[in-house]
């Protein structure tokens, strides 16, 4: 049985009421990719949130009412509450309060399916719920304080505390055990010269759906936020027959809680280290252009935001004529496709090959035996497309970063 839920949200000087309205609707969105159902939704016009119950005591009134006639179950922020607007909300509404970042962390914890997802979900909700820690009565107050009061005499609040932290620093261990067999994954497909090309977008652009069409995968699409959450790589061969790897990776959304990118870093990694991001773009959702502004924020946030990016304009099928043209004239190198059709997908392709060989050059070369060193470096550095062993020398035909191929010029041979 789905839950019945309250959507709240404060429109503030600097926020348009229709950019409050859409995040009122990603909202909804990401309550019902929870399991909610809506029943009401409220807004209001203030300066700035109540340091003690994010709304207003009127407004806070009419969400009382409504709860109580509706019969409804928790009440759902549009924004991060803290400890205190939790803790009062609970207490004057008389159900379960939740925030954006609460409601993202649940459903990171239900989509999760890798180790390596389930530790990053469970290090942001524990530090999340760190700071909003609280006791309540006598049952939970201190025993004295200072030496001799700390050791078995602590209050279960304390043991809470404590174990949490310590959970919290063997999650950080274990990550950064994840980190180091990424950065030696990295390292490998690097000697391979394997450029690494990034889906990202805003959750729902289809991202998953041109990742499954491209290479034949069959990562999990849905109609829901955040269906894919854990990060997949996989080979994709270009129209020359260039081999690139293709990963893709969680959605973004507006807002994204600190605590997620923190906690989300290793699997981030895969955007920050690829060479070249496709930012994938819903053409047939009305918010498209502040989806992408959201994305292009998230980027900026975990230091990608200086990547060169081709922008693919997805969905095409669903869209006017009219609408795309109109894309297409605020992103003219916009690449348009469908990825459930597969229309455009090949100029896609030629696309990210014209943009990976700006950087990389394509040669053939045949290096004397008395150079063997000079192809093991090579065999690192460079993608391998071919090796003969012929009379004169190693035969190889390599796809090489531009910077490092004057080493091997002098070798290069016409065929």
């Amino acid at each position: 049985m789905l839950e019945q839920a309250i959507l709240v949200a404060v429109e503030l000087p600097e926020v348009s009421a229709k950019q409050v309205q859409a995040n009122l609707a990603e909202l909804g969105e990401l309550a019902r990719t929870a399991g909610a159902e809506i029943c009401a939704t409220f807004t209001q016009k203030r300066l700035q949130p109540e340091p003690s119950t994010y709304v207003g005591e009127g407004k806070l009134q009419e969400i009382h009412l409504a709860v109580h006639t509706m019969g409804c179950d928790l009440v759902i922020f549009d924004d991060e509450l803290t400890p205190i607007q939790h803790r009062n909300l609970e207490d004057l509404l008389g159900v379960r309060v939740v925030d954006r970042t609460q409601l993202i962390l649940d459903i990171f914890a239900a989509r999760a399916q890798s180790k390596e997802g389930k530790l990053q979900v469970e290090l942001a909700q524990l530090l999340y719920l760190l700071p909003r820690l609280t006791g309540k009565g006598k049952a939970l107050s201190r025993l004295g304080g200072g030496i001799g009061t700390r050791g078995p005499g602590e209050t279960k609040l304390e043991v809470d505390r404590r174990r949490i932290r310590q959970r919290i620093s063997a999650l950080k261990r274990e990550l950064a055990a994840v980190k180091v067999d990424r950065a030696a994954q990295r390292k490998l497909r690097q000697r391979r010269g394997l450029p690494l090309v990034s889906l990202v977008g805003y959750t729902n652009a289809g991202k998953s759906t041109l990742f499954n069409r491209l290479t034949q995968a069959e990562v999990l699409v849905e109609d829901k936020l955040f269906a894919t959450l854990d990060p997949t790589v996989r080979r994709v061969e270009l129209p020359s027959g260039m081999v690139v790897l293709l990963s893709d990776t969680v959605g973004f959304i507006r807002k994204l809680p600190h605590t997620l990118i923190n906690a989300f870093h290793a699997t981030l990694e895969e955007v920050i280290e690829a060479d070249l991001l496709l930012h994938v773009v819903d053409a047939a959702d009305p918010a498209a252009f502040s989806q992408i502004g959201a994305v292009k924020e998230v980027l900026e946030q975990i230091g990608a935001g200086r990547k060169k990016t081709i922008v693919v304009l997805n969905k095409i099928d669903l869209v006017p004529p009219s609408v795309l043209q109109g894309l297409q004239s605020y992103l003219p190198d916009a690449v348009p496709i469908s990825a459930v059709t597969g229309q455009g997908l090949s100029k896609l392709l030629e696309v990210v090959q014209q943009e990976i060989f700006t950087r990389r050059r394509h040669l053939k070369v045949l290096i004397p035996y008395t150079q063997g060193s000079l192809v093991d470096q090579l065999h690192s550095t460079a993608q391998v497309v071919a090796e003969e062993f012929r009379e004169e020398g190693t035969y190889l035909e390599i796809i090489i970063e531009a910077r490092l191929a004057d080493k091997v010029l002098q070798y290069q041979i016409q065929e």
